[in-house]
């Protein structure tokens, strides 16, 4: 219960005015100075705002956060450069396709979950916490969901771009000379695509 408790306590970094949060976050992702030096200037930033002097944060603080820090904006780079070999792999592909992507993606996130959950409860032999099972359920709710929405989406936009295709042909094969007969058939065939 006491590492519960610790682990739901705020940093004295957290505890910080949110100017002076930004300030460090953005340091820590620029890179530019090192962590002795930005706990220095920290320190200095605190005592200038006014604040007491148990605000100041210690060098084990301040490691503890840049490494927190540092594995975030570590993992969101992977995110990014996962997103980017994939959607250079689907190059035109529609926008359909790589939420289809990230859709499989959360699916087997929530499988994995829901298999370290049993796994866990096998263990420990005390069943799975009915607010995991809830959270989990909602995950594969709102999977669904998106799902059913972004075929929705893509059929609108299979639809729309028909209908400019069906009147584009229509509008050429007039000016061709065919019938208006044989273009209205070609327009209902093309529509019949969507």
């Amino acid at each position: 219960m006491a590492n519960n408790k610790a682990k739901s306590r705020k940093s004295k970094i957290e505890l910080l005015p949110p100017e002076i949060k930004q300030w460090i976050n953005a340091v820590i992702r620029s890179g530019e100075m090192q962590q002795t030096e930005l706990l220095d200037a920290l320190n200095a930033k605190i005592k200038e705002a006014g604040l007491p002097d148990d605000a100041t944060v210690s060098y084990t603080s301040m490691n503890r956060y840049h490494r927190r820090m540092e594995n975030i904006g570590s993992r969101v780079r992977q995110a990014r450069e996962v997103a980017e070999v994939w959607t250079t792999k689907l190059g035109d592909a529609p926008v359909s396709d790589v939420g289809k992507l990230l859709q499989e993606f959360v699916r087997t996130m929530a499988f994995e979950t829901s298999m370290h959950l049993m796994d866990e409860a096998e263990k420990t032999e005390k069943p799975i916490p009915p607010k995991a099972l809830g959270q989990l359920a909602l995950v594969i709710q709102r999977i669904e969901q998106a799902a059913m929405v972004s075929q929705k989406v893509e059929k609108e936009i299979r639809k729309a771009f028909a209908e400019e295709a069906a009147t584009q042909t229509e509008k050429i094969v007039k000016q061709a000379g065919i019938t208006a007969a044989t273009a209205a058939d070609i327009k209902r065939q093309i529509l019949g695509i969507a």
